[in-house]
C-alpha cells in the first residue's frame, strides 16, 4: 500500500501519544504520560453549556467563532493584560492544535524554516513540516534555566527562516521565560523582520512570576500571533476550542483555511468557553492551585533521587527530570520504569534533540497516586555512572 501514500508521509515514526497497549499490561500501573487534566470540566460551565444545547446551540455557527465568545475573549485580555483586542482579531478554533496548523498552512511557503526552541511540544516539528515548511531546533539547557541564549538563536537564523515559536509556560519543561527573555526574543524577531508564534495556553499556571503576553511588548503587536486554548485553564481538554489573536489581514487568511478544514468550532463548546470565561478566576483558585500543590510536592520528592537531576518547573504542570546518570538512554529508561515499576512516562527526545536524557512526568493524578510513583523510583535499584 506504500505507492499509495504521500511522499511526505510514507516514513513517519509514532508521533506522541496514549500508550494504550501499555495501560493494559500492568493493573497497578501509574499514568504520568499525557497531559489530560484529570479534573473534570467544572459543572457549571456543563451545566450553563447544557442549557445552550437545549437552546438551539447544536447547529453550525458562525464560521469565525460566537460572536459573544470572541466579544468575551477581547474583554479578558484587556481585563487581565491592560491590552485592547478588536473582534477583528480574534478566530476561534477547533483546539489549539487545529489552530497552530492553520497558522503553519497560512504562513508557510514549501521550504519556509520555522525556529522552535528544544525540547518543544513534539507536534510543532509534525505540525511544520505538514505545511510544508523545515523544522529548526534552537537547543536549551537544564542548567540555563531552559531559557535560548541569543547568539545560539542567530546562529540558527538563515535567509529561508520564516517564524520562531515559543511556548512559555513550556510543555515540556515547565520553564517559563522571563521579560528579559522575551524582550530578547522581540528584538531580534524586528531586527530579521520574522513573525512569532505564541502559544500560550498555560498562562494561568505561572506559579513563580508575571505572565506577560509576548504581543503586548513594545513592536510586537502586528507580528505576534497567539493562540490560546480552554483546554488547560479550565479542564476542557475534550470540548476541543480555542482561539487564535493575530492582526486582521492574518485572521482573513487563517479563517479561509479554517474553512477547509472544520468551518467552525463545535458550537456546544464555544458555548461552554463562554461560560468559563466568566469564572476563570474562580476556576485557577480551584483546580490549577492544586496542580501547584502536585508539582512542588513531586519535584521536593525527585530531587532527593540520587540518579536524577532536575530543574524545578515554574508552571505547568509537568516535570522533566534528567537521568543522564543511569547511563541509559531516555527510551530505555522508560521502558525500565515501565516494566520494574510500572510506570508510564513520556521519553525526552520526543520533545526534541534537547530532550535526549530526560523524561517528561505530567502530574495529572493526586498526590497520593504522584508519591506511590516516587515511592517504587526510589526502589529501583539503578547505579549512577558518577557512584
Amino acid at each position: 500500500m506504500r505507492q499509495y501514500i504521500a511522499k511526505r508521509f510514507q516514513n513517519v515514526q509514532a508521533g506522541l501519544s496514549l500508550d494504550t497497549e501499555a495501560l493494559r499490561r500492568y493493573d497497578d500501573i501509574i499514568d504520568l504520560s499525557i497531559g489530560d487534566t484529570d479534573f473534570t470540566t467544572d459543572r457549571r460551565i456543563i451545566d450553563a453549556a447544557y442549557r445552550d444545547a437545549c437552546a438551539g446551540y447544536t447547529h453550525y455557527g458562525d464560521p469565525k467563532g460566537d460572536p459573544q465568545l470572541i466579544e468575551a475573549i477581547c474583554a479578558a485580555w484587556q481585563e487581565d493584560f491592560g491590552e485592547p483586542v478588536s473582534p477583528a482579531e480574534v478566530l476561534i478554533t477547533a483546539s489549539s492544535c487545529m489552530g497552530m496548523t492553520q497558522v503553519l498552512l497560512g504562513l508557510l511557503n514549501p521550504g519556509d524554516e520555522v525556529i522552535v526552541f528544544g525540547p518543544y511540544f513534539a507536534v510543532y516539528r509534525q505540525q511544520i513540516e505538514m505545511a510544508g515548511g523545515a523544522c529548526r531546533e534552537v537547543e536549551t539547557i537544564a542548567q540555563n534555566s531552559f531559557l535560548p541564549g541569543e547568539e545560539d538563536l542567530r546562529r540558527t537564523i538563515t535567509p529561508r527562516t520564516r517564524a520562531l515559536i515559543l511556548n512559555t509556560p513550556c510543555n515540556p519543561t515547565g520553564a517559563a521565560w522571563d521579560r528579559k527573555t522575551l524582550e530578547m526574543i522581540a528584538r531580534i524577531a524586528r531586527e530579521y523582520d520574522l513573525l512569532v508564534i505564541a502559544d500560550e495556553i498555560y498562562t494561568r499556571y505561572l506559579y513563580d512570576g508575571e505572565f506577560i503576553p509576548l504581543r503586548t511588548l513594545p513592536g510586537m503587536r502586528e507580528r505576534t500571533v497567539t493562540l490560546n486554548s480552554f483546554s488547560k485553564n479550565f479542564m476542557m481538554t475534550g470540548w476541543r476550542v480555542g482561539c487564535i489573536i493575530a492582526h486582521p489581514e492574518l485572521i482573513r487568511v487563517f479563517q479561509y483555511v479554517n474553512n477547509g478544514m472544520t468551518y467552525t468550532a463545535p458550537s456546544v463548546s464555544q458555548r461552554a468557553a463562554l461560560h468559563a470565561l466568566s469564572i476563570r478566576e474562580d476556576v485557577a483558585r480551584q483546580y490549577i492551585a492544586q496542580y501547584r500543590q502536585r508539582v512542588y510536592y513531586t519535584a521536593d520528592r525527585l530531587e532527593n533521587i540520587p540518579w536524577i537531576t532536575l530543574y524545578r518547573p515554574r508552571g505547568t504542570f509537568y516535570l522533566f527530570p534528567g537521568i543522564e546518570k543511569t547511563g541509559l538512554t531516555d527510551t530505555e529508561f522508560c521502558r525500565f520504569l515501565l516494566d520494574e515499576a510500572h510506570i508510564l512516562v513520556s521519553p525526552g527526545s520526543a520533545f526534541g534533540k534537547a530532550g535526549k536524557g530526560h523524561f517528561r512526568i505530567a502530574a495529572t493524578v493526586p498526590i497520593s497516586r504522584l508519591d506511590e510513583a516516587v515511592n517504587r523510583m526510589e526502589k529501583l535499584r539503578i547505579h549512577t555512572n558518577d557512584a
